[in-house]
């Protein structure tokens, strides 16, 4: 019997956005039967040989059930306890604590007072997806209103400085499969784009990438320090996609590890990407 493969969307997009496609024929290609379903949906998650996070991005407004839905799937990926300490940006300060180059990040707790940098400077939720409730701010502005919203949703906020590279060269996204390095693409600013149609994540303009060398060591030291806090191995992790920006500096900084529901950019590559997706899918079971 073939082993069976659940790719898991949600409500609003029950199949994607489109940039997974080429994975459906890929793990079919390699003898799996596969299948999209929301995540809260009837589906037999837990028969199912693989539940892969792909379009969950609802989750920041249900993460409790969310998470609760994670830990009831037998066999997902990634696992539901690197889910839950992904799905809070506060890890990003844990990165920071280990010795990772990290956008310098503070952290504001619900009833915690706030401090605005004097350079422009982003804030935006400790749990949140597709870029919602995040907003730039000029220099010593007071944001103390935005930060009281994300407060009121009961999240924590998160301050950071706005890093000027991103106007010129945007984020570089660099995507692991199976803990190895598959693929980069480029990701314009895009705090100032539309939402979807589907209301769960801002417009992004893409574009193909060949990284830098500075910035696959820090993708491979950034990997390397989140399973070591994680306390797994770093092939335990179907995927992973690791955002950088150049600082002041230009030396390379963690921006956001991704490791519940980023879109791969699989569109941004050949077809070969695909398939080392699902070979990946099958190494996890073995």
């Amino acid at each position: 019997m073939s082993p069976t493969a659940i790719l898991a969307g949600c409500a609003e997009l029950p199949s994607g956005d489109g940039d997974d496609d080429a994975i459906g024929p890929a793990l079919t290609a390699l003898g799996f039967s596969v299948s999209w379903a929301p995540w809260d949906s009837p589906a037999d998650f837990s028969s199912a040989d693989a539940v892969v996070l792909r379009a969950t991005w609802d989750y920041a407004a249900r993460r409790t059930e969310f998470l609760a839905w994670c830990e009831s799937v037998p066999s997902l990926f990634n696992a539901a306890e690197v889910v839950r300490w992904n799905t809070d940006k506060s890890y990003l300060v844990e990165l920071l604590d280990a010795g990772v180059p990290v956008v310098r990040t503070s952290l504001v707790s619900p009833g915690s007072p706030a401090s605005f940098p004097s350079s422009d400077f982003v804030v935006k939720p400790a749990v949140g997806a597709g870029s919602r409730g995040v907003a730039r701010f000029a220099g010593g502005a007071d944001a103390s209103e935005h930060v009281a919203a994300l407060h009121a949703e009961g999240h924590a906020a998160l301050i950071q400085p706005y890093q000027s590279s991103v106007d010129t060269s945007g984020e570089l996204a660099l995507v692991y499969l199976g803990g190895i390095y598959s693929h980069a693409f480029t990701k314009a600013a895009m705090l100032e784009s539309t939402m979807d149609e589907s209301g769960l994540y801002r417009s992004e303009k893409l574009a193909p990438a060949t990284p830098p060398l500075d910035a696959v060591a820090l993708a491979e030291d950034v990997l390397d320090a989140a399973s070591a806090l994680l306390g797994i191995l770093r092939a335990e992790l179907l995927y992973a996609r690791v955002d950088l920006v150049r600082g002041a500096d230009g030396k390379p900084l963690l921006l956001e590890l991704e490791l519940t529901e980023p879109s791969l950019g699989f569109r941004q590559t050949d077809g070969a990407a695909a398939l080392r997706f699902a070979s990946a899918v099958r190494q996890q079971l073995a």
